[in-house]
């Protein structure tokens, strides 16, 4: 293992990020050749790939999620079982890189967030007296099986200033996109979606960063039960390109309060997961509408939840000029095409031709985030997440 002082003296790291979103379909691991830090942050992408769970470990990662199901010895034992995961998934890129651990010099894990409690004054959405949150992945256990120090827990110290604790993608958002003459939006279409705005020449307080709401979340639990789990999603939007949505249902769905508050906001599983999605779907069948129909009237809530939020938060103050698009959402050429089609002013596109994989936009950032901590750099921006402050985030775990 690599002496910490010696580390902080190296210009170049390599850094590995692990990231498991809301969507729960497997665990992203990059290793990240990260020169510099702060604003002299630069990255080059080694080697990407994505782990799905074992079977059956997903159908446990939602059950925890669920305050009927998610016991207490449960979630216990599952911290470590994915800690031990994602450790698996850090082996498996070396040996398919042919690396060894003792060249990386550091994981940044941001673990499997299996309940968000934000902040919320809204009190129609306020679900918590205490805004909370919790990721599991034992980062001990991380650090023990690779041997390599491990950076993980990012978004408490936000949430201990006030925060949201999310988005904490913002601040590499900036590293890598800040342009001096265009405005530049960072959408990231998980299971939840959310958006970064960079303004052109702007600075850390100039950025403008929220959840949207929903992004593939509804979309694939509508998919799943229709097809009976013989499908987990819209595999290229095809189904929801077959379908014809029914704006009277996403007129209604469009009163939810989230979709009303001002940013920063942030939400998950417990405003949009299992239950919300399968309410959808029982609205969609009270109107007897057939399969894609329903589907694709999810997709076009996901589309049209982005589009709104822009227009009321965003238009006005900053136009987007280019709209860089990653998370699964980009693979679903329906929700890109509708995308185009709402945002007329704005070049919709991957994020794939910045330069930046679009499939490992934010592994890369949860290593550019355990590089600014090992350097004792803050890694939330206050104007995105609401924090009082800017603060070191994660907590620095030795093998």
């Amino acid at each position: 293992m690599k002496d910490f002082f010696q580390l902080l003296k190296r210009n170049k790291k390599l850094v590995i990020g692990l990231m498991s979103g809301t969507s729960v379909d497997g665990i992203d691991a990059a290793i990240v050749e990260v020169t510099g830090h702060s604003l002299e942050t630069e990255v080059d992408l080694i080697a990407f790939e994505t782990f799905p769970f074992p079977t059956g470990v997903p159908q446990r990662i939602l059950a925890l999620c669920q305050p009927d199901t998610g016991r207490v010895d449960d979630i216990c034992e599952m911290n470590f079982y994915i800690g031990h995961l994602f450790a698996e998934a850090v082996k498996h890129i070396l040996q398919k890189s042919g690396m060894h651990t003792g060249e990386i010099d550091l994981i940044g894990s941001h673990g499997q967030t299996i309940h968000h409690l934000p902040k919320d004054t809204n009190t129609a959405c306020n679900v918590s007296r205490y805004p909370s949150t919790l990721q599991i992945g034992e980062p001990a256990v991380i650090a023990h099986e690779t041997g390599i120090p491990t950076i993980a827990d990012f978004r408490v110290a936000d949430m201990a200033a006030g925060g949201q604790g999310a988005p904490l993608v913002s601040y590499p958002d900036y590293l890598l996109f800040r342009d001096s003459t265009k405005t530049v939006g960072l959408l990231n279409i998980g299971g939840i979606a959310n958006l970064t705005v960079l303004p052109a020449n702007g600075t850390f307080d100039s950025v403008c960063a929220a959840d949207t709401g929903p992004g593939n979340m509804c979309i694939d639990a509508v998919v799943s039960e229709i097809t009976e789990g013989a499908e987990h999603y819209d595999k290229n939007g095809t189904r929801a390109a077959q379908g014809t949505p029914y704006q009277l249902l996403i007129n209604e769905w469009l009163k939810h309060p989230f979709f009303h508050l001002f940013p920063p906001k942030t939400t998950g599983r417990e405003m949009f997961g299992h239950t919300y999605a399968m309410e959808c779907l029982a609205a969609c069948r009270k109107h007897k509408l057939p399969d894609n129909d329903c589907i694709a009237t999810l997709t076009e809530l996901t589309v049209q939840t982005i589009a709104d939020y822009i227009a009321r938060f965003i238009t006005g103050q900053n136009p987007i000029d280019t709209l860089y698009v990653s998370g699964g959402g980009v693979h679903n050429r329906t929700i890109m095409r509708r995308l185009g089609e709402l945002l007329a002013n704005t070049a919709v596109e991957s994020v794939d031709n910045s330069g930046i994989l679009a499939d490992a936009k934010e592994a890369i950032a949860f290593a550019i985030l355990a590089n600014e901590t090992l350097h004792g750099n803050a890694g939330n921006l206050p104007s995105a997440t609401g924090a009082s402050v800017r603060k070191v985030l994660g907590k620095f775990v030795l093998p």
